[in-house]
């Protein structure tokens, strides 16, 4: 294994599969790849539901660079060299053609993020990297969410 793509969101279940990927990348002696992808629209609360939202363009922030670099100061404290790369556009197809194009041996991602609709697309992103990669994926499924169903890790 050389290549691992590790998905990050700045969520605790994406920390806790940074975690486990960081572990994973130093114990094969791989080159983790941290990704993180901004969305391409901007997301707009309305107070009517008859009006639906303008399509505005996405403007990339230094918030939107936050995850990568929480990730890459992670990596940095366990002594891990990790690439970064910022995307804009659908997370999993991103994600997805990203480790098509390095030909990764493994992409690690949370069992679920954070977004305008966590709750109701609980791990929607996790379920569409599954369903588009060609690639071996590990979901990595934290003790904060076996906490937060009520279930004991």
């Amino acid at each position: 294994m050389k290549k691992i793509v590790i998905a990050t969101d700045g969520s605790g279940s994406a920390h806790e599969a940074l975690e486990f990927g960081l572990e994973l990348a130093a114990e094969q002696g791989a080159t983790p790849f941290l990704v993180h992808v901004a969305p391409k629209e901007e997301v707009l609360a309305f107070t009517s539901f008859a009006v639906a939202p303008p399509n505005v363009p996405h403007m990339l922030t230094d918030e939107d660079r936050e995850p990568l670099e929480e990730a890459e100061r992670i990596a940095a404290l366990k002594g891990i060299d990790a690439e970064t790369e910022l995307f804009v556009g659908d997370p999993a197809a991103e994600i997805v053609a990203f480790s098509d194009s390095i030909d990764a041996d493994l992409i690690v991602v949370g069992s679920r993020g954070h977004g305008a609709l966590a709750s109701a697309l609980l791990g929607s992103v996790s379920r569409s990297v599954l369903h588009e990669s060609r690639r071996p994926v590990l979901v990595v499924r934290g003790a904060h969410v076996a906490a937060e169903a009520g279930v004991h890790a």
